[in-house]
């Protein structure tokens, strides 16, 4: 086999397996009962209101773009020696087991209990593939643009959440491992 067709023969089977894994994961999720669209039966490309996770993007989807930042700088650090490809895949399966994690009734309660998403009820399985999309297209950023854009990227990405709907990444990282009373009443508009 000629090492062009060996090179598609990969490229093929990387991109099965990264659909394989789209497919999964909505088919978890749902199995867990996490509704395939939002309740009203409607599909929004963009939703900034009540609707946050029922439809493809909210604001949320930055903190998976930079979820792709920070699964990218992982695995350069761990497993460089694999193809962007892998690495891709590896990415994925972090970002789907996350998905698959967050829609639990644990961490839906946690969310319910120490944040802001008192009537947080989980993720949509359009919203839950398109935050795994969105990790992506962090990924593949991260492997094309200069680290300082990059970073850059994440620091204004960080920032225009919290202006916008006072959460992003890291609060919401902070809130659920150690919820802090001041964060929350900032978010409460306090």
């Amino acid at each position: 086999m000629s090492e062009a067709a060996g090179g598609n023969r990969r490229g093929l089977i990387l991109l099965l397996c990264g659909l394989a894994i789209f497919v999964v994961t909505a088919i978890v999720l749902a199995a867990m009962g996490q509704p395939w669209i939002a309740p009203d039966g409607t599909i929004r490309l963009w939703d900034s209101g009540a609707g946050t996770s029922l439809h493809l993007l909210d604001w949320y989807a930055l903190s998976h773009i930079i979820h792709g930042f920070l699964f990218y700088l992982l695995l350069w650090l761990v497993a460089r020696r694999q193809s962007l490809g892998v690495r891709a895949l590896i990415a994925m399966v972090i970002e789907a087991g996350w998905e698959i994690l967050e829609n639990t009734p644990w961490v839906i309660d946690r969310y319910r209990d120490v944040t802001v998403s008192g009537d947080y009820v989980g993720d949509t399985v359009l919203n839950s593939t398109s935050d795994l999309a969105a990790m992506l297209v962090g990924f593949y950023l991260a492997a094309r643009l200069p680290v300082w854009v990059t970073v850059v990227l994440a620091i204004v990405l960080e920032l225009v959440a919290a202006w916008v709907i006072r959460d992003n990444l890291t609060l919401n990282v902070i809130m659920l491992v150690y919820p802090i009373d001041g964060i929350l009443a900032w978010q409460s508009g306090g």
